[in-house]
């Protein structure tokens, strides 16, 4: 069974930062690709940052520049460094594997930007 467990949500202010962290297990970590999307009441998932098997990063527009995706494959963690935060980045956030064939979703964390 596939496992995949994010956290570090939270609450901060405009401008703030959070790291959020996915573990993950049943998978064979390296030969994945690893993603975090997420999710505001009321609108579609959005795929927010990739990192590659071989750690090739593609992000969003919309956080191109603040957000940092890293792996860490000794640890099976992938992290989410989000600096400048604004309110229109509160959503669920949700770590993906993907190995090619088929992924899992994690549970999801919630983070909340205030104004």
């Amino acid at each position: 069974q596939v496992q995949l467990v994010e956290s570090g949500g939270g609450l901060v202010q405009t401008g703030g930062s959070l790291r959020l962290s996915c573990a993950a297990s049943g998978i064979i970590f390296r030969f994945n690709a690893m993603g975090w999307h997420r999710q505001a009441p009321g609108k579609q998932r959005e795929l927010v940052a990739v990192i590659t098997s071989g750690g090739s990063t593609n992000y969003a527009d919309s956080v191109k520049g603040r957000f940092t995706i890293s792996r860490d494959n000794a640890k099976n963690t992938v992290y989410l460094q989000m600096n400048s935060l604004k309110p229109e980045d509160t959503a669920v956030y949700y770590c993906r594997n993907w190995d090619g064939t088929r992924g899992s979703w994690g549970q999801g964390t919630q983070v909340t930007v205030s104004s």
